[in-house]
């Protein structure tokens, strides 16, 4: 399977996670607490196997960039935090970073 394409995954379950441990209230909660730790277990195991084929800082980069940009957006939606603008040029200056790397870097693995 593409890297890539696992990369994504390991991304999906991290916001889902990290969602989740909002959730879960100091991990008070049943449901939300085995939510975040499956979905950190599966997050680091698919993030792994990306590093078979993607450099290990551009991986982490990619990943810990746009979960930042999910979790934050996610933060904004569901539990109503609001992103001042500094928090959202902040955002937009790692999307950029994410966007650098996998567009004019040689060592994204492409």
């Amino acid at each position: 399977m593409n890297a890539y394409i696992l990369l994504f995954f390991a991304i999906i379950c991290e916001v889902v996670a990290t969602s989740s441990l909002k959730l879960s209230n100091g991990f008070s909660q049943l449901v939300p607490s085995i939510i975040t730790v499956i979905g950190y277990a599966a997050s680091f195991y698919l993030l792994s196997l990306t590093l078979k084929s993607i450099p290990v800082g551009v991986a982490y980069a990619i990943w810990s960039g746009i979960g930042i940009v999910l979790v934050s957006v996610i933060a904004c939606f569901f539990f109503k935090q609001a992103l001042d603008v500094a928090a959202l040029v902040g955002m937009g200056l790692i999307m950029l970073g994410v966007i650098i790397i996998n567009v004019f870097s040689s060592t994204s693995g492409h």
